[in-house]
C-alpha cells in the first residue's frame, strides 16, 4: 500500500518511536504516583518529552505543556477553558469540526462567534479579520493549516493583530506541529493546540497544548493529580491544572522519541523534503485533463496537501478505486471540514486527499499520478 493519506494519521514512523512505546511498557509506573525507581522513571520520560516539545515551539517553560489525548481535546479544553457567555469569538471558514463544534457550543451558551469567510482559493481577508474585532472580542482561534487545501494561515500576522488588541490567540495546529516551524514567542500564540499521532509521528491517543505563561485556563476536568491531595480543589500549578488522572505514559514516550527525531531532522529539512514531494504531485496532475485542484499553490509555505476531484465522479468512489484497484491510501468526503467545502463549493461531490510525509518517495508520487492519469482516462472513455 502506498499510504498517501497523512494528514489523518502518519503510518510511517521513525522505529525510535515503536522502540519507545515497547521500551515503556516495560519499564513505566504512574507518574506522580510514588517515589519509587518506576514511578520516577514515568516522571522523567514526561518531563523530558515536555522539554522537547518546548523547545520543538520555542515555549518559554516546559511546565506550560499540558498533555491531553489529541488536538480535539485540547481544543476543546482551551475554547471551553477561555470563553464564556457574553464573550466574542473570531474564527474561520478554513477550520476543522474540532474548532466550530466547541465554538457552537459555546454560541449556544451566549458566546457570540464570527466566522471568517474564505475565497475561492480557501483563503481569508486578514484585514477583515482585524476590522470584526469587537470591545467584547476575547479571542481569535485559527488554523494553522487547512487539512483540506492545505494553505497556510501566517499565524505571526495573525498573532500581532491579537497582541495588538488584547485578545487570546488560540491556534490548532494539527496539521502543521513537527511540519512547519511554530514559535510561540515570535507568533505571540497564547494557546497552541496539538496532536501526536500527525507530523509529530506520535502515536494515537496522544496530544496536548502549549499555554502562555500567564494565561489561566479553566479545567475541562478534574481528579486525581498526585499532588494535593486533601484539597478540594484541583491543584492550580501548571502543568497539573490541566491534567487530570494518569497520562498516558506508553504514548508519551512514543510522541517524546517523535519530536526528537524532529529535533534532529529539524523541521526546515522536514518541511523542504514535503514540499518537493508535494509540488512534484501538484505539476503532473494539474495538467490532467477533467482534474480540480483546490487551494492556493503561489505560496512556498503550504502543508504537504493536495486536494482534488476527478470531473463529477464521486470524491469516494475515486478514493475507494485508489485502494482497491492500485493500493494507494487517501482520504475523501467531507475532511471535517464543512466550512470550507461551502467556500469551495465542494459540499455535495466531498473531495479526494492527498497528503505526503517526510517517509514517502518520489515513486510514491509518481505512482498516484500514473492510477489518476488512468482513472481520468477509463472516465473519458465512459462518457
Amino acid at each position: 500500500m502506498i499510504y498517501l493519506d497523512n494528514s489523518a494519521t502518519t503510518l510511517k514512523k521513525p522505529p525510535q518511536v515503536a522502540e519507545a512505546v515497547m521500551a515503556a511498557f516495560n519499564r513505566l509506573g504512574n507518574s506522580g504516583r510514588g517515589v519509587h525507581e518506576d514511578a520516577l522513571a514515568s516522571s522523567q520520560l514526561i518531563y523530558e518529552a515536555r522539554e522537547r516539545l518546548c523547545e520543538l515551539f520555542n515555549g518559554e517553560l516546559s511546565k506550560q505543556i499540558v498533555f491531553t489525548l489529541n488536538a480535539t481535546e485540547s481544543l476543546n479544553l482551551a475554547i471551553k477553558g477561555l470563553f464564556e457567555p457574553g464573550d466574542h469569538v473570531i474564527t474561520t471558514m478554513l477550520e476543522h469540526n474540532s474548532v466550530l463544534r466547541p465554538l457552537y457550543q459555546l454560541e449556544e451558551a451566549g458566546v457570540a462567534l464570527t466566522i471568517l469567510p474564505a475565497d475561492e482559493a480557501g483563503n481569508i481577508d486578514y484585514a477583515q479579520l482585524e476590522a470584526s474585532i469587537q470591545p467584547q472580542t476575547r479571542g481569535i482561534v485559527i488554523t494553522h493549516g487547512s487539512n483540506l487545501t492545505g494553505n497556510v494561515i501566517d499565524i505571526e500576522r495573525v498573532g500581532e493583530i491579537a497582541a495588538r488588541h488584547d485578545v487570546y490567540f488560540v491556534v490548532d495546529a494539527s496539521q502543521t506541529a513537527g511540519a512547519l516551524p511554530i514559535d510561540v514567542q515570535k507568533q505571540q500564540i497564547d494557546v497552541l493546540c496539538f496532536t501526536g499521532h500527525k507530523a509529530l509521528f506520535g502515536p494515537q491517543g496522544t496530544g496536548g497544548l502549549y499555554v502562555k505563561p500567564g494565561v489561566a485556563i479553566r479545567p475541562l476536568k478534574v481528579g486525581g493529580s498526585g499532588i494535593d491531595t486533601y484539597n478540594k480543589r484541583h491543584p492550580s500549578v501548571m502543568p497539573t491544572a490541566l491534567e487530570a488522572g494518569t497520562l498516558n505514559g506508553h504514548g508519551i514516550a512514543g510522541l517524546s522519541a517523535g519530536a526528537a527525531y524532529i529535533l534532529s531532522e529539524t523541521v526546515p529539512r522536514i518541511h523542504q523534503k514535503e514540499q518537493e514531494l508535494m509540488s512534484l504531485f501538484y505539476r503532473k496532475v494539474s495538467q490532467l485533463d477533467s482534474v480540480t485542484v483546490y487551494g492556493d499553490f503561489s505560496t512556498d509555505v503550504r502543508c504537504p496537501i493536495v486536494t482534488l476531484n476527478v470531473g463529477d465522479m464521486d470524491s469516494s468512489e475515486v478514493s475507494d478505486i485508489l485502494a482497491t484497484e492500485y493500493h494507494i491510501a487517501t482520504r475523501s468526503g467531507g475532511h471535517c471540514a464543512p466550512l470550507m467545502h461551502q467556500a469551495l463549493g465542494t459540499v455535495e461531490q466531498g473531495a479526494v486527499r492527498f497528503s505526503f510525509s517526510y517517509f514517502n518517495t518520489e515513486s510514491d508520487i509518481l505512482s498516484a499520478v500514473a492510477a489518476l492519469t488512468q482513472i481520468v482516462q477509463q472516465m473519458e472513455v465512459a462518457k
